[in-house]
């Protein structure tokens, strides 16, 4: 077996150790293998039938039939190749669906409307902050804004994550009308199911299309995961509901599930706030949907501001949570937990 001098080995250590690096920081940066997750469309026939195969590469599990459940026949989220099938509103507790109707963490569902134009915090921790805008529009008939989310500002460490529906006169479900970027950078995918990226400034944040336009997830390990869908406001949805909708703008939101890990005590938020161990619901359970007012406490001065009443963002005294330190891309080793029925 050859030898080499101490010198000559350290040298060669150096080298690897530099090749290595530039691989894995090159790799962090490129699209990463498909993930196992899509959304479905039946086109309208309830029992149509999807295929579902295993994407990890060599496998030879067999595929299956998926379809969706009864309560959302039209479109859901399928998880290959197990065809697990869920609704794309049921997709964690912490969901915000249509005219921001949110399920919390204890389960409840209730309605924040805020107002139109304007950024609320939806929650806000030590060690991550997210806003939404609200886009909308005025019912001369009523006393409020109809209202949607069009868009996520996301902070955590000292980057800015950028989640939105784009704005556009006729819904063409072929077309992306989802943006997204990262640190003022637009993050590019191929239009393609499973398709991946994430940045080598922050390894443990992943992007990852589940249908080839309008629905991603978004997950920094060990913090959160986001789903996004951008849905249209249908000409049926504007007869049944009045929402008024012209030929102009078909307003464009999202409709989004949430999941988060190791969140502190002290969050807070519109949505926040139903993780702490001392929330109580003071909401109308005995409503048909109980609303949550308060919108001064959450009210913030643009979409990545942290100066609502309730922000909880930069406080705790410096000491680095797991969660932190998985944002600031030292996170490799935390394990995502996730509910079994997820996977």
């Amino acid at each position: 077996m050859a030898r080499w001098s101490a010198s000559t080995a350290a040298a060669l250590a150096t080298v690897l150790g530099a090749s290595l690096l530039y691989m894995a920081l090159t790799a962090s940066a490129q699209r990463l293998p498909p993930g196992n997750m899509q959304v479905i469309t039946m086109n309208g026939k309830r029992n149509s039938k999807f295929t579902c195969a295993d994407a990890k590469k060599n496998s030879r599990r067999p595929g299956c039939s998926a379809s969706c459940p009864g309560r959302c026949p039209k479109k859901c989220l399928v998880l290959c190749p197990t065809c697990k099938t869920f609704c794309l509103c049921d997709f964690y507790p912490g969901v915000s669906c249509g005219d921001p109707r949110f399920t919390g963490a204890d389960g409840n569902n209730f309605y924040f409307h805020g107002k139109k134009d304007q950024d609320f915090c939806i929650l806000s921790d030590a060690g991550l902050h997210i806003n939404a805008h609200f886009i909308g529009k005025r019912n001369p008939a009523m006393s409020r804004d109809f209202t949607w989310i069009q868009a996520l500002g996301i902070r955590f460490a000292h980057h800015h994550l950028y989640v939105g529906a784009t704005h556009t006169a006729r819904w063409d479900a072929a077309a992306d009308h989802l943006t997204v970027s990262f640190d003022d950078e637009a993050v590019t995918l191929p239009a393609a199911a499973g398709a991946r990226w994430s940045p080598a400034t922050a390894p443990a944040l992943s992007v990852t299309r589940t249908a080839q336009a309008n629905t991603v997830v978004v997950e920094l390990k060990g913090v959160f995961r986001i789903m996004a869908n951008a849905v249209p406001i249908t000409a049926e949805d504007s007869r049944v509901h009045g929402y008024g909708v012209t030929a102009d703008d078909s307003l464009v939101h999202l409709d989004l599930g949430f999941k988060f890990y190791d969140l502190t005590d002290d969050v807070h938020g519109v949505l926040g706030q139903t993780y702490r161990t001392d929330y109580v619901n003071r909401l109308d359970v005995a409503a048909k949907m109980p609303v949550m007012g308060g919108a001064d406490s959450f009210v913030s001065s643009g979409l990545f501001e942290t100066d609502c009443a309730v922000a909880r963002f930069g406080h705790g005294g410096g000491g680095a949570t797991a969660g932190s330190a998985a944002a600031a891309g030292a996170g490799n080793g935390i394990a995502m937990v996730t509910d079994a029925k997820y996977l």
